[in-house]
């Protein structure tokens, strides 16, 4: 009981704080909104009444640009933290993610493909992304089986492998595309951003990640079940191929529109599960909705910071990077006698 009790309290100082994150992210930046402007802003929509004078741009910036890059920020981060979370029980595994296992990779491959081809479809590059991340993840179970040595570290490596094969193509990609039209917008996907987060691609994102979230929640005593290993999950009567092969297509389903709308993210699918178990324990049940809130202001802050420090605007992918590869580092320091590797 002062387990769930505590985990409550963490949920809810998260709700706070990425909240508290939100309101600062949408009306702080180059142009600066103050209270007065977003009274006056909702109120004209309130009453249906247009913005006059200074306040038409002040209403564009935070309508049409901020306020959906934040809300695209919250649900990419979530979506990517708890894929790691999922990956890492299923494979049992601490060092697995969608960046490690070649997950991300294959989307972005996918998603590049996708772009280059003479078909301008958005859906086209989402289902590219996501047919290529579970190619990906299933090329690196399938030879991690087949060596079948020290699965943990066959599995890092083998996702290594995958991920050195699609960075591979990618390159490929790149070198033969056009360098003005088509070159641009493969970085945008490889580097990671945010900033052509549109309303539309906002209700793409939505509903696939509100649904994964539920079906984690759902699934998240099975979870448990699933870490123990297969014999465990047998003997409770649970079958764990099946489960398995759901939990997996979802978790790179997240994964795949999210890369195919913000580009490759890294870091977040590895460091958040970690933290998160590091404030309320391996139980799914607790562990899943905290990664969610972590992931989301771990993304928002970010892309904040993406958006200001600089005069021109830094891809998120290298600050998730810059901070996510010494927090891990972090991590393993503090577990070194604990049999991760």
């Amino acid at each position: 009981m002062k387990t769930f009790s505590s985990s409550r309290q963490v949920i809810y100082l998260l709700i706070f704080v990425l909240t508290a994150a939100f309101a600062v992210s949408a009306i702080s930046g180059r142009v600066t909104i103050k209270i007065c402007d977003l009274t006056a802003i909702f109120s004209n929509l309130y009453n249906g009444r247009d913005s006059v004078g200074d306040l038409i741009p002040k209403e564009l910036v935070f309508l049409w640009i901020r306020l959906p890059r934040c809300i695209m920020a919250v649900l990419v981060g979530s979506s990517l933290a708890v894929s790691g979370a999922v990956y890492q029980a299923l494979f049992r595994n601490p060092l697995v993610s969608p960046d490690i296992l070649g997950v991300s990779a294959g989307c972005t491959f996918g998603a590049a493909l996708g772009l280059i081809l003479p078909f301008d479809s958005f859906s086209l590059v989402h289902i590219l992304s996501f047919g290529f991340g579970i190619l990906a993840v299933s090329m690196s179970v399938g030879l991690a089986k087949v060596i079948s040595i020290k699965p943990m570290i066959v599995l890092v490596l083998a996702g290594m492998v995958v991920l050195s094969f699609f960075n591979a193509l990618l390159m490929a990609i790149k070198y033969f595309s056009d360098p003005y039209d088509e070159l641009p917008s493969i970085v945008f996907w490889v580097m990671g951003s945010l900033s052509r987060v549109t309303w539309d691609t906002i209700l793409v994102m939505a509903p696939f990640t509100l649904a994964g979230l539920i079906l984690f929640i759902v699934l998240s005593f099975r979870l448990n079940i699933l870490s123990l290993g297969d014999v465990q999950a047998k003997s409770l009567g649970m079958n764990p191929s099946f489960f398995r092969i759901i939990l997996i297509t979802a978790s790179s389903f997240m994964v795949a529109v999210s890369v195919a709308t913000c580009g490759q993210i890294s870091w977040i699918g590895l460091v958040i599960p970690h933290m998160a178990r590091s404030f309320v324990g391996p139980e799914h049940e607790k562990m899943i909705p905290v990664t969610a809130l972590m992931g989301g202001l771990f993304l928002l802050i970010a892309d904040s910071a993406a958006r200001s420090v600089s005069s021109a605007e830094i891809p998120v992918g290298i600050l998730t990077a810059l901070t996510g590869a010494p927090i891990f580092g972090y991590f393993m320091f503090k577990n070194r006698s604990t049999g991760w590797l």
